[in-house]
This record gives structure tokens, C-alpha cells and sequence, in this order.
């Protein structure tokens, strides 16, 4: 059979880089890809569906309700409007026109990032006005304290992220214990932390979202979870502003069935198994002159590593841009984790790898940086 790569003159990517929506997310599993392309060929009542899958997220997630959007900046915009409007249909069917005061949502400065497109700008989209607190590297509790006292909050956007600053922030319990003080809803930008939803939700926060097409392994989705009331509200964009971010019932079986998976996944053996791999990584790259190997957990707290590599640009003969830019030349093309080039160093995120393909990654960076 011919591959879809052939038929449409697609590059092979050897995906070393991680769950990327770029890189089209994550292999979907078999089992996942079962129940989805089941439901093809059937009609479904989507009300009925969505309250089936938010029992689905209550139990796997400890949250009280939930609900499956187009994606996870989808479920941001969604949540956010869900706050500016609560279930009154009226202001629903006004957004993203909000002439009711409490309009504002605050993020901290160093949470205002880029994952593709500005997370501020999904806030925006549901008529909110943005109130950026704080410094690019630093966020104290009175710059929030300070825009909760003054009022017209509507939510306090929270983002769980490696594109955030990674010091000097708030943490996700100081911004829930001042929202809440102030009776203002924590909404939680969550896209690859499926695997911390429950801490969360245990949290007390209010709102998050999450992608069901990176960790979870599953189609095209977001999925919210969180309070009731707020998350029949997030669902109620649906005959408003949400009409374009809606989910097909493809999108939200999927995103049942991989949660149903998570479940019953094992995790232990999981996070070992990522950990075989890192080992097999570094193994393979010992001995090459001038490259220093390391492992780094994962910044948010997800129970898995990457292994780091930094050339010696004066003894590899190549800085990590011009090898970043040569593993990607070529078919297959190999797609490294260059989020941190800037800095000297490059990941290799070996979760979606097979072995043979981790071994292609490591013959290629090792012909390249045996070339001086």
C-alpha cells in the first residue's frame, strides 16, 4: 500500500522533537484510532455525546464536569468567554462585544507567551481585555492583589508551560489561593500536562485545558475540565463564539478513548520506558569529541526526562543551529528540540522515537559532528 508520504510527496519526520502541534501532535494509538473511526459512520445527538464524555473526564480527572473543544486554544478561548458570560445565552450570544465591566482577565507578564500564537491573543478573542501583571522576570503577590482589588476581574489566566519564564513567577497554589479570595476563577493553560490534571483539579483550580492529541495520544482535541457551572458555560460557546472552535464527534470519541486508556495506563512503566530510551541516546552518543550528553527532567513536572546535548562548536566543528538545521535537511527529516539553541544546547525527546529511529537520530548527529 502506497505510504500517504508517497502519495503526497511528504517528507518522512523522525519526530525528536516531542508533541508538537507543528509536528502534526502524536501517533494516535491503535485503540484510540479504533473507537474514532467508529464512530464515523454513525450519528450521534452532540449534547448527548458531551455529556457523555464529561462524565468520562470527571472520572478519569477528579474534575466535576468537562467537556471536548476543536483544541486546546479553542478550550482557552472558551473558558475564558465561559467567565465573561457565565450561562446567561444573552451576553453568550453578544461576545466577543463585552460592555458589562467585568471584563478583564490578568496573567503574569512572564506567562504572556508564544506557542505558535500569542496566548494572550486567544484571550482576547472572547472579548476580554488582557492585564498583564508583573515583570518579564518577576511576579509578586501584590501585582496581582492589586488588579483583584481594583475589580471588573473576570479570570486569572495560569499557564503550565516551558515557554514560561521559569523563575521568578507566581506558582499555580499562590495564584489560586489570591483569585479565590477574591471569588475570581483560575483558568489553567494546561496543553501538555494531562498527566497533572488531577493535582491540579485537587488544586482548587477552576478551569483547564488540555490537549488530547499530545500525551494522550489521541485526534485533534481540547479537553476542559473543571467546575460545573463553569464548564456548562465553556460548553454554551457553542451557540455563540464557540461555533467555530466546535468539536466532531471524531474529536470527542477520541478523546474518550484515550482517557479511558490513561486510566488503565501504567505509569511507572511508562516513565521507565522513557527512561530506557534517554539511556539509549546517551549510550549511542558517548565518545564524541567535544559534545557534553546530559538529561534534564521535564521542566513542568511530567515524569519523564530528554537527553541534552551541547557541541563545542570550536572542536565539533558545528554550533547547535547549523546541526539543528542539517538533522532537518533531507528525507527522513529529523526534528530535534531546539527551544533552548540560543543557550549552547539542543533535547532529544525520545517518547515518540522507536529504537531504530533513535538510532538513526545518533548515527546522523554523529557523522555530522565527525566532519570538521
Amino acid at each position: 500500500m502506497t505510504s500517504l508520504h508517497d502519495k503526497y510527496g511528504l517528507r518522512r519526520i523522525i519526530n525528536a522533537c516531542g508533541k508538537m502541534t507543528s509536528l502534526s501532535g502524536a501517533k494516535v494509538l491503535p485503540e484510540i484510532a479504533a473507537q474514532a473511526s467508529a464512530s464515523l459512520g454513525e450519528f450521534y445527538d452532540l449534547d448527548e455525546l458531551q455529556a457523555a464524555a464529561g462524565k468520562v473526564i470527571s472520572r478519569v480527572t477528579g474534575a466535576e464536569s468537562g467537556c471536548v473543544t476543536a483544541c486546546t486554544a479553542a478550550g482557552l478561548t472558551e473558558s475564558v468567554a465561559a467567565c465573561l458570560t457565565g450561562n446567561d445565552l444573552a451576553k453568550v450570544l453578544k461576545l466577543p462585544d463585552c460592555r458589562w465591566g467585568t471584563s478583564k482577565v490578568v496573567i503574569q507578564k512572564g506567562h504572556c507567551v508564544n506557542y505558535g500564537s500569542p496566548v494572550t491573543q486567544n484571550i482576547r478573542m472572547a472579548g476580554a481585555e488582557v492585564v498583564e501583571v508583573g515583570e518579564v522576570n518577576r511576579t509578586l503577590p501584590e501585582h496581582v492583589q492589586h488588579e483583584l482589588e481594583a475589580g471588573g476581574v473576570a479570570a486569572v489566566m495560569h499557564v503550565e508551560s516551558h515557554h514560561t519564564v521559569q523563575k521568578g513567577m507566581l506558582d499555580l497554589a499562590a495564584v489560586v489561593e489570591l483569585a479565590h479570595k477574591y471569588d475570581v476563577p483560575v483558568i489553567v493553560d494546561g496543553a501538555a500536562q494531562d498527566q497533572r490534571i488531577r493535582s491540579m483539579i485537587e488544586m482548587g483550580v477552576d478551569l483547564i485545558v488540555v490537549s488530547a492529541h499530545k500525551y494522550l495520544c489521541s485526534t485533534t482535541g481540547g479537553i476542559v475540565a473543571g467546575r460545573k457551572e463553569l464548564v456548562d458555560a465553556v460548553y454554551l460557546q457553542n451557540r455563540g463564539i464557540g461555533r467555530s472552535m466546535k468539536a466532531g464527534k471524531e474529536a470527542i470519541f477520541g478523546a474518550m478513548a484515550a482517557l479511558d486508556y490513561r486510566e488503565q495506563e501504567d505509569m511507572v512503566a511508562w516513565t521507565a520506558e522513557q527512561d530506557r530510551k534517554v539511556a539509549l541516546v546517551l549510550e549511542l552518543l558517548k565518545g564524541i569529541d567535544g559534545l557534553a550528553l546530559g538529561a534534564d527532567a521535564d521542566p513542568n513536572g511530567c515524569p519523564f526526562s530528554r537527553a541534552k546535548i551541547t557541541p563545542d562548536p570550536e572542536v565539533c566543528g558545528l554550533d547547535v543551529f547549523e546541526l539543528n538545521r542539517r538533522m532537518a535537511e533531507g528525507d527522513p527529516s529529523v526534528r530535534l528540540r531546539a527551544h533552548h539553541a540560543n543557550e549552547g544546547y539542543l533535547y532529544i525527546d525520545a517518547i515518540e522515537l522507536e529504537d531504530e529511529e533513535v538510532r538513526l537520530v545518533c548515527e546522523r548527529i554523529r557523522d555530522l559532528l565527525s566532519k570538521k
